[in-house]
């Protein structure tokens, strides 16, 4: 039999992609709910802790009694949940009159999400017309014990949790579940196709190879692979940073004067930036600026060039845009994300936040 050999650089793509298989499979957890997962009836009490409702007066168990409910953990700067969100909308209208409720429950990850203007608007602008639960607290969250987002929990029509599942994907099967127990509740000509959305922008579907850069935060509580000419991220006062002469992949560098938090960069001078050497079909930024009402000007570059054609959904393909609001911005979007990128953005004026990258 013949053996074939694989380039080194082609086996290493593949023993990549092989283990990003293995961890969503097991981030993508789908299983029966145990005797530790809250009844609705028992999580009353945490809707009650919600310090919002979008879309709804507040819900709780009589006025879900007798209905299937989908409860979508989810926060409107995660690019995970924003995937999941023509999903989650397709249902809400397919299954509606069937007796399908659903909750977005909005827990936040951020500082600046944990404000219900900033979750009203988000919800308006991401087009969610069900109802949305302001979860600021964290005591629906706790209550059902849930590890990340996103996360779906299906509650048949007795109240009792059925199934649930942690990160994207396997819609099909959160589908047949809604499906089944409708059924299962007395629903009456239930469909039994499927929802087959095509999200744009950043609700686009992840790419078909896993990205080879991971979530990399900015904040000094949880920065990793940052680089610079002299020195280290340093929360505190305004500092002047020197950009590393060079980025292996995954490392990221500053150039200009930067605040450092827990959280987040500001830049405190115009014509700061931020490189980042990255390998994946598309980069997101979450961003915003550090007075409401303020505009930030900015330019990207790949590879020291105009990002043309692969311009994100929220840059023209000269590389310029603008920040209005605290979100995820989508800043590039190639065809394909097989080949290392060099990516700097430049601030034009002060008073930039910039607070993880994320990747698809």
């Amino acid at each position: 039999m013949k053996r074939t050999v694989l380039p080194s650089r082609l086996l290493v793509r593949v023993c990549a992609v092989l283990l990003s298989v293995v961890i969503a499979l097991v981030c993508t957890h789908w299983a029966t709910a145990d005797s530790d997962t809250p009844s609705i009836a028992a999580a009353s009490d945490a809707f009650e802790g919600a310090t919002g409702w979008i879309n709804s007066p507040p819900l709780n168990a009589r006025a879900l009694q007798g209905r299937v409910v989908l409860l979508d953990f989810w926060t409107y700067s995660c690019i995970n949940c924003l995937r999941t969100l023509p999903y989650v909308r397709a249902w809400a209208q397919k299954y509606a009159a069937h007796g399908l409720v659903v909750i977005g429950v909005h827990t936040p990850e951020f500082g600046f999400e944990r404000s219900t203007t900033n979750v009203q608007r988000a919800v308006k602008a991401l087009g969610i017309d069900y109802p949305v639960a302001v979860d600021s607290q964290q005591a629906i969250w706790n209550t059902f014990g849930v590890q990340g987002w996103p996360a779906f929990y299906v509650i048949d029509a007795t109240g009792r949790v059925r199934h649930r599942q942690l990160g994207e994907g396997r819609y099909e099967q959160t589908e047949r579940m809604i499906q089944q127990l409708l059924r299962d509740a007395g629903r009456q000509h239930v469909p039994d196709d499927l929802v087959a959305p095509r999200g744009e922008g950043t609700q686009a579907a992840a790419g078909a190879l896993a990205p080879d850069s991971p979530e990399t935060y900015l904040g000094a509580a949880r920065a990793t692979g940052f680089v610079a000419a002299m020195g280290e991220l340093r929360a505190g006062r305004s500092i002047a940073y020197s950009p590393a002469p060079r980025l292996q992949l995954n490392q990221w560098t500053l150039a200009g004067t930067w605040a450092v938090t827990e959280q987040q960069l500001e830049l405190a001078q115009a014509g700061g930036r931020i490189a980042l050497r990255f390998r994946a079909r598309d980069l997101h930024l979450v961003l915003g600026p550090a007075r409401q009402g303020q505009a930030v000007r900015f330019r990207v570059r790949i590879d020291g060039e105009v990002p043309g054609t692969d311009h994100g959904s929220d840059i023209a393909a000269d590389g310029t845009g603008r920040i209005k609001a605290t979100r995820l911005y989508q800043l590039v979007r190639q065809s394909h994300g097989d080949r290392e990128r060099l990516f700097e953005i430049e601030f034009l004026a002060p008073g930039a936040r910039a607070y993880a990258f994320t990747f698809g």
